[in-house]
């Protein structure tokens, strides 16, 4: 990318100093790590406004949402940081950091090297990564660049070529979005379709319109290790009691599923 763009997009500067230094940080808490368990694990989300729901929770604040997450027996934290359709804030990662131990996806429209340096220096342990917004070969660049400063990075796929396309980038955490991100619609068959084709050793996340147990017993029942849950704990007002009433599915193991993902 160069330089103009870089500046049109405010994006941070990607430079050899700057990976070092990155690479030289303390270990962040391994997220996925802490999303396989015996149950579905809880991707607990910092939201305070959306596209699809407007304003959700002006007023949240990072550091006691972080608390109250990890209390009820969060596996992971997602701090949205984008500020102008989400109300998010870098500093909320650096927030949510100080008042949790748990691992902290930082998710944000991640194009760019420099952004992935900029989310470990906050303290992040992960950065999203949307697959059909950046070209294969920015994907892989992308892959490199997390793997050199010790970054996870959850590939979040909506289809099958793209879910091929992140394992071929070396995916170790695959999120499967059941959102639309053009027309901003719901549908959990998506997961449905899409988690039977992630391989057994890698983490799955389901993510988008998961509110109640019983839907987080049907992406259990789909192969989900976790599901990401945002608008439904970022508005509640005793969140960490929401938490607690979702980790409850037992997770059920890929392997009974075709693992083959389709050829193009």
């Amino acid at each position: 990318m160069d330089a103009s763009r870089r500046r049109a997009l405010s994006l941070p500067p990607l430079t050899a100093n700057a990976v070092r230094q990155a690479r030289a940080l303390p270990t962040p808490p391994r997220l996925d790590l802490a999303l396989r368990r015996d149950f579905v694990t809880v991707v607990a989300e910092l939201k305070r406004a959306s596209p699809s729901k407007g304003e959700i929770n002006a007023s949240l604040s990072a550091t006691e949402r972080a608390a109250a997450y990890e209390s009820g027996g969060a596996a992971g934290l997602s701090v949205i940081t984008e500020p102008t359709r989400f109300g998010g804030l870098n500093s909320d990662v650096t927030s949510a950091r100080s008042a949790s131990a748990l691992p902290i996806l930082r998710k944000d429209f991640h194009v760019d090297a420099g952004q992935l340096v900029e989310a470990r220096h906050l303290g992040a342990s992960a950065a999203l990564v949307i697959v059909r917004a950046v070209s294969p070969s920015k994907l892989e660049e992308l892959a490199a660049v997390a793997r050199e400063i010790g970054l996870e990075i959850v590939f979040e796929v909506r289809d099958e070529a793209e879910l091929e396309l992140a394992l071929a980038a070396g995916a170790r955490i695959v999120g499967v979005n059941n959102r639309n991100l053009e027309t901003l619609v719901v549908d959990e068959q998506t997961v449905n379709r899409i988690l039977p084709l992630v391989p057994d050793d890698r983490i799955a996340i389901a993510e988008s319109g998961y509110s109640t147990t019983e839907q987080v017993q049907r992406a259990a029942d789909a192969g989900a290790d976790a599901v990401l849950v945002g608008s439904a704990l970022s508005f509640a007002t005793n969140a960490s009691a929401v938490v607690t009433s979702l980790s409850r599915a037992r997770r059920v193991s890929r392997t009974r599923f075709n693992q083959s993902v389709p050829p193009r």
